[in-house]
């Protein structure tokens, strides 16, 4: 599997696994190619077998010290593999190349794997969106993380690199 910045010719892919993973509220084709061929966006796509399997985006306008996760998609057969981490991560140190303090999404509530691959990156729940999430009634759970923050998480301190004998 390998990670690649999207392209617009990612499009027809990229809208097969839309509807796939998101069947009732799929975004729309226009809105999808505005998102790939937007100086404000980097979305990525994930390979296998020459394959679009996934794809993310994050979205923040230039100078702005917040982004937002626009969308996660991973096909089921590629799922369970830490390829949906993998993209996130790969969008929060985008955000962090671009100085972006806080990055936040919306998660369905009823989608409790999502939820934790998010919390166990730092982000927290700021609140909900009753209904949001159409034509299933479903409510959107808010959240935000502070870049910084992961950012300081994942760096190794090298003064607790243990002593040597």
């Amino acid at each position: 599997m390998s990670i690649r910045e999207a392209t617009v010719a990612d499009l027809d892919a990229i809208m097969a696994l839309e509807r796939s993973a998101f069947p009732t509220d799929a975004w729309s084709e226009g809105m999808m190619r505005e998102e790939l061929a937007s100086e404000h966006a980097h979305y990525l796509v994930l390979e296998q077998a020459g394959q679009v399997a996934g794809y993310a985006g994050l979205r923040s306008l230039p100078g702005a010290k917040d982004a937002d996760v626009q969308t996660i998609a991973i096909a089921e057969s590629a799922r369970g593999r830490g390829q949906g981490r993998a993209l996130l991560r790969l969008l929060l140190e985008e955000a962090d190349r671009r100085r972006v303090r806080e990055v936040f999404l919306e998660v369905r509530a009823d989608n409790p794997v999502a939820q934790a691959l998010y919390a166990s990156e730092g982000f927290a729940e700021l609140g909900r969106r009753p209904r949001y999430y159409q034509p299933d009634d479903v409510d959107a759970i808010v959240m935000k993380l502070d870049v910084p923050a992961w950012r300081a998480a994942r760096i190794p301190d090298p003064t607790d690199a243990g002593a040597c004998s």
